[in-house]
């Protein structure tokens, strides 16, 4: 039985998150400089999202 087109996903279509994930929001940080590393990890500093 073969999916339905509509139901595949898309590897070439990526939609721009506005929300990023913890890991991803400490390597902002880091590379800014605004993260150590032993810093605790909630409450952390909005970050904008990068495309």
């Amino acid at each position: 039985m073969s999916l339905h087109k509509s139901l595949k996903g898309s590897s070439k279509i990526r939609k721009k998150r506005n929300v990023l994930k913890r890991y991803e929001r400490i390597n902002v940080l880091k590379e800014e400089g605004r993260y150590e590393e032993g810093q605790k990890v909630w409450g952390l500093p909005k970050t904008k999202v990068r495309e």
